[in-house]
This record gives structure tokens, C-alpha cells and sequence, in this order.
């Protein structure tokens, strides 16, 4: 069979080239991309008939901004994927840090360009002004499940780029698993949109798919994870590398990596929120049997997702009958009645999916309209009324997703914080992401004797706009305050991998900064210090692309999550013992319990659980860790902290609160 596009070029000269381009350390982007990097699935230029999503709007907005797809769409980060100034920041680096793995990040930020084959150069400067528009219409409504269970609705996957078990030679020809993660779609090549209903009246070509209202459908890029780490570290990334087959070999044929012999949840570790959620309980639980649940669950995201349900009149269920549980599209594309068209023969439903799509980025639109409006996005610049105005509505979406996600309890002394979402609380892209508990002690005059988990201003040794004058930022002021309690993950890299990465053929320099002083703005821990180290030692560092560790994740697993299912899918809390040390076949708790610590004279404390999706920590490393050795990228990290410091810096945002007393 034919494979299209780069992988007709023959195998030995794909890894020839794949190793030329690979460890010259911070090149200039790959024009191939390298076989380390590549995934199973629809490759580039193998399907057309993706439009605009400005055709869709002409149907599919401009008359209700409430429910109509174009308009809450628009607003989403997932239209945004492609403007976002983080995203453009981090591929700067990755780019440095392993020629080639851009591809990676622009086959989620961009599957429209990247289908359209634009993903080349690596480092986005292929890219359009059309492939702006993230993760847009027509790409949603052309994925059909890899695992090709539906007899209609096959995507394009030309052999060995097959995303489902076929690729293990032991696998069943009659139980196929797709592989949903990591953008490894499969893509429907017809003029037909994909969609979960079979009554349809548009205008043009429609086939009712299943898959789209399956959780595996958004897992298909909310499990991520990294195939060159799990292809050439000693560990595959993994918390448990025992029965992930790899090649080890940089350049090897594709058919012989990680990413083509393995479930994406296996190796590589980057984000779980797909595989947080399938190890809990609310992946199994019809939102009808909402009554069934623990009453403290009976609030926040459950309850928000149970209102809207049996608002559509359906008893929780589909209109169909189909049985709706709580799920990614439960919470995400709530039901809403109204119409998914302006044409006078669509149907009125009440359960029409509000294309919602927010999660708990609200900073972020902050950055991408701020960058627009001084003529400095990298990508999809111009934004009209109609978008500004989805975008400040997504943000307020984005707020209320937040507060959905948790509860607090106090008792005593003991603070409890309860996980309300089908998810780790927090999740998604773990860079730079917090949540953490402020307490502001009082006496009876009503004066702060103590606050602990305090943001605000420090004083830095950095001049950061050149004026002479070293700056302030704001920030958790003690990340170590033993009364702090700040919820995160911290990827991170091995002693191990650290002399892989120093040795041929990957030569990555001795002096490559894993971290930066945040108060100085110097590199105070190097590759080649943590090589020096004993086996077995991590340092976290926010090299994404070559992080092939988890050093601490004390995120607060969901409702009921399975250890043996988290362990499975390398979800695990580390380390493994938190919430409940449940081991081999139980269950981890659902919150957390803090024993507060009250200062001599407090009589009162005011609570707050607060979230900071971009802090300055991270902001920082993308500023410094980008040499300008790529002309294109040169500028992102400047431009990211830029708008930080121009847009609240990201202030936090109060999730949830409580009172103390004595």
C-alpha cells in the first residue's frame, strides 16, 4: 500500500536523515520529520475537504450566541490552540532541545495545518494564517475511532501508521484497541461531517457517528504522550518501563518505535487527563444514577453536569436514548435546547451540545488579545469584534469550570478539600499549573497574624525591560512554607537519561540549564550536574521534551480512581502511597486532608483555594531557556513575558473558600 507524503521516502534514507537532523544541537528546524517523532494514524497530506471554519459559521452561528456552535467555539482555547503564545514559547525550546519535536506540538495546536502537511519546517514557520484557527470544525467532525468499529466510518491509516493493537503482532483481528492519545487521529476522507445524530436536516453531506459522543473521542488529545522519550530514554518515560518495546535506536524505522508498539498511555509521560478519568469511577457512572453518589460529590462539576442533563427533559439520558454518563462531553459540551443551525428546517433539541470546550485557562485569552492588539501574535493575528467578544465569553465559562471543581470542608482543625471533577485536581498540561490553599490568620482585633501560601510581589535581580531597574513580579512568595500546601506535578529528568543525552549521538551540551534561579534569572542546576549525581536521582526541570520522569504529582486523584487502572496508564500519584496508600485493586481517595496550624492568638482564618495557570517560574525558563538560535522563534519567550507582565501576570483565580474558627 502506498504511504503518502514523507513516509514514501524509503526506510533507510528516512533514518539517515532523521539522525543528521536530530543531534545537532539547536539547528535550525527539521524540514522531515524524524521517525523518533512520528505517530500512527492519518498522516500529513493523505485526506482533504477540510474547510474553513468560516463556512461553518454560516450556518452554524451569527443568531444565537448562547448555545450556537461558531460562537462558544470561538472562544474556546481549542480555536485558540494555534494563537497561543505558550504554545509558541515552549516549541521555541523544545525545538532546542531535540530538532524536529514541533511536529509533536503542532499535531494538537494545529491538525488542520498539520494534515494539510504545514508541520514542516518543525519549528511552525510552515504554518498559514488558515491554521489558525486550533482545533476547528472540520477536524472534530472528521475523527473517526482508529480502532474501526464503526463498518462505515473508516479513517485513513495506511499500514504500519495503524493507531489501534494491530501493530502487536499478538493482537485479536476481531477485538481491535484504538491508541487515543497524542493526536493519533484517524481521519474520515469524504465531504461528509461527523456528528452524533442521525436526524439531521443540513445542507450538506452528514453520517451519524458514535465515536463522537465516546470519551475516547477527547482522548485522543487529552492523553499525551512523548515518543522520543519513550522510544530512546532507558525508562520510556514511564513510571513502570516492565513490557514497553522500544528500539532505543534514534532514526530507527517507525515500525520498530514505542509510539507504533505500544498504547500511548504506556511510555513517554506529558499529560493523563484522559487516563485520570477513565481510572475513576465517574467514567462508569450514568449521570441517572446521580443520586446513588456520595452526597459531598453532589455539588460542584457532578451537579453541574447533572442539572443540564435532566434540564434537556431526558431523564440524564440522550434525546435518542442513549445512555448519557458522566463524562468529558457531560461537563465540557453541556446539553443546552436550542438550534445548531440558522436554516428554518433544524431541528430544536434539548439536548444540543453547547460547544463549550473550556477548561481552566482564563489568562491565557488575556495574553493572545493583548499580543493581537499590538500586531504581535506569531500566528492567526486580526481577531474581529465576533471573536474578542467569544473569547471575554469563554473566559467567564472558564471561571465558572474552576469553581465547579472543588469543595472545601473544615472541622476543627482538619482542612478538606474535595475533587468534584473526573479528573486530577488540577490537571492537563502540567507546566507551570498550581493550586494551592491560602490561609489568612486573624486575632480579635481583626489584624493578620500569619498568612500562609501569601502571593504577591518580589523583588527580583533581573532587569527585564531595560531600563536600568531591577523588577518586581508576583508569586507564591515561600514555595517551601511547611504550612503551604500547593498542589502539582513536577516532570522531570533522570541521572540516567542525563548521561544518555551528554553521550553520542544525541551530544546535548554539559551546560544545558535545567532550572533557573527565579529571583537572579541564572541557570542554578546544569544536564551535566545532574549526570554527576548517583543512579537514580531526578531533578524536575520544565524540558518537557526531554523530561522522561514524574518526580512528584500530589494532584488530588477523582472520584473512586483505581490504583491498578492508574498504574496501567502511568496516573498514579507520586509517590503512589498519598490519598489513601489503597494499593492493588483499591481506590484512592477523592480529597485531601489538611491538619491546619493555627498561630498563638488567631481566632479567625479566611480560606481560599486558588488556581495560577502560568506562573513565574515557567514564564521565566521559556524567557531564558530560548538561545535565539531558531530566527523564527526568537522572540517568543519575549513575547510571553511581555504579555505576563502586561495581563495581571497571571493572577490567581479563588476556586473555592471557607471560614475557620477557634
Amino acid at each position: 500500500m502506498q504511504i503518502l507524503g514523507v513516509c514514501a521516502i524509503n526506510k533507510p534514507l528516512v533514518s539517515s536523515i532523521a539522525i543528521l537532523l536530530l543531534f545537532c544541537y539547536a539547528a535550525l528546524a527539521a524540514d522531515v520529520v524524524p521517525t523518533d517523532i512520528m505517530q500512527p494514524g492519518t498522516q500529513s497530506n493523505e485526506v482533504k475537504f477540510l474547510e474553513s471554519p468560516d463556512k461553518c459559521d454560516n450556518c452554524h452561528g451569527g443568531y444565537d450566541k448562547a448555545v450556537e456552535p461558531a460562537f462558544n467555539w470561538r472562544g474556546s482555547m481549542m480555536a485558540n490552540a494555534g494563537r497561543d503564545p505558550i504554545f509558541w514559547a515552549t516549541l521555541a525550546v523544545a525545538e532546542q532541545d531535540f530538532n524536529g519535536a514541533g511536529d509533536l506540538c503542532i499535531r494538537c495546536h494545529s491538525p488542520g495545518g498539520w494534515l494539510a502537511g504545514h508541520s514542516t519546517p518543525t519549528d511552525g514557520s510552515g504554518l498559514t494564517a488558515g491554521d489558525s484557527d486550533g482545533v476547528e470544525c472540520d477536524f472534530c467532525h472528521k475523527v473517526t475511532n482508529p480502532d474501526n468499529s464503526d463498518p462505515i466510518l473508516i479513517g485513513v491509516q495506511n499500514d504500519p501508521f495503524l493507531a489501534n493493537d494491530l501493530n502487536d503482532q499478538g493482537s485479536d483481528p476481531n477485538n481491535i484497541i484504538g491508541y487515543y492519545g497524542t493526536g493519533m487521529y484517524a481521519m474520515w476522507n469524504n465531504p461528509d461531517k461527523l456528528g452524533p445524530y442521525s436526524d439531521a436536516t443540513s445542507k450538506h453531506r452528514f453520517i451519524q457517528s458514535r465515536f463522537h459522543r465516546s470519551v475516547d473521542f477527547c482522548g485522543t488529545c487529552h492523553d499525551v504522550s512523548n515518543p522520543a522519550v519513550g522510544d530512546l530514554a532507558h525508562n520510556s518515560g514511564a513510571l513502570d518501563p516492565t513490557g514497553v518495546v522500544a528500539s532505543g535506536e534514534p532514526g530507527s524505522p517507525v515500525e520498530d518505535k514505542a509510539a507504533f508498539n505500544n498504547f500511548p498511555y504506556e511510555y513517554g509521560i506529558v499529560e493523563r487527563t484522559q487516563s485520570e478519568y477513565k481510572a475513576g469511577l465517574l467514567s462508569q457512572t450514568p449521570v441517572s444514577d446521580y443520586d446513588s453518589l456520595p452526597e459531598v460529590l453532589q455539588a460542584g462539576a457532578v451537579k453541574a453536569a447533572y442539572d443540564s442533563a435532566f434540564a434537556s427533559g431526558t431523564g440524564g439520558n440522550y434525546a435518542d436514548g442513549t445512555v448519557r454518563y458522566f463524562s468529558c462531553q457531560s461537563c465540557h459540551e453541556p446539553p443546552v435546547e436550542g438550534y445548531g443551525a440558522n436554516k428554518p428546517r433544524t431541528q430544536f433539541r434539548s439536548d444540543l451540545p453547547l460547544h463549550d470546550f473550556t477548561g481552566g485557562n482564563y489568562w491565557v485569552p488575556d495574553a493572545i488579545q493583548y499580543l493581537d492588539g499590538i500586531g504581535q501574535l506569531r500566528l492567526g493575528g486580526g481577531l474581529t469584534r465576533t471573536q474578542n467578544q467569544a473569547i471575554d465569553a469563554g473566559q467567564l465559562r472558564a471561571g465558572k469550570q474552576l469553581e465547579n471543581a472543588a469543595v472545601l470542608e473544615v472541622n476543627g482543625n482538619t482542612l478538606k478539600v474535595i475533587n468534584t471533577a473526573g479528573h486530577k485536581l488540577i490537571t492537563g498540561y502540567p507546566e507551570g499549573r498550581r493550586m494551592w490553599v491560602n490561609v489568612k490568620w486573624y486575632d480579635e482585633s481583626n489584624s493578620i497574624v500569619r498568612e500562609d501560601g501569601k502571593y504577591g510581589p518580589v523583588q527580583l535581580e533581573i532587569d527585564l525591560d531595560g531600563d536600568g531597574v531591577n523588577d518586581t513580579v508576583n508569586t507564591i512568595l515561600n514555595l517551601k512554607d511547611k504550612n503551604t500546601k500547593i498542589y502539582e506535578s513536577h516532570p522531570a529528568m533522570t541521572q540516567e537519561w542525563a548521561n544518555q543525552l551528554m553521550a553520542q549521538p544525541f551530544n546535548v551540551p554539559v551546560d544545558l540549564p535545567l532550572s533557573y534561579d527565579r529571583f537572579t534569572g541564572e541557570p542554578d542546576y546544569t544536564l551535566g550536574e545532574l549526570a554527576e549525581q548517583p543512579g537514580g536521582t531526578t531533578y524536575k526541570t520544565f524540558h518537557f521534551v526531554l523530561n522522561n520522569a514524574m518526580e512528584m504529582d500530589n494532584r488530588i486523584p477523582p472520584y473512586g480512581m483505581s490504583y491498578d487502572e492508574a498504574k496501567l496508564r502511568n496516573a498514579l500519584p507520586v509517590p503512589e502511597e498519598q490519598y489513601g496508600n489503597p494499593g492493588p485493586r483499591g481506590e484512592y481517595n477523592y480529597w485531601d486532608e489538611i491538619t491546619l496550624n493555627p498561630p498563638a492568638g488567631a481566632v479567625k482564618a479566611e480560606i481560599q483555594l486558588l488556581y495560577q495557570p502560568t506562573s513565574w517560574e515557567y514564564v521565566l525558563f521559556l524567557y531564558k531557556a530560548n538561545t535565539g538560535s531558531n530566527p523564527f522563534l526568537a522572540e517568543e519567550g519575549n513575547k510571553l513575558l511581555d504579555a505576563w507582565l502586561k495581563n495581571g501576570m497571571a493572577e490567581p483565580y479563588e476556586m473555592a473558600s471557607a471560614t475557620w474558627y477557634a
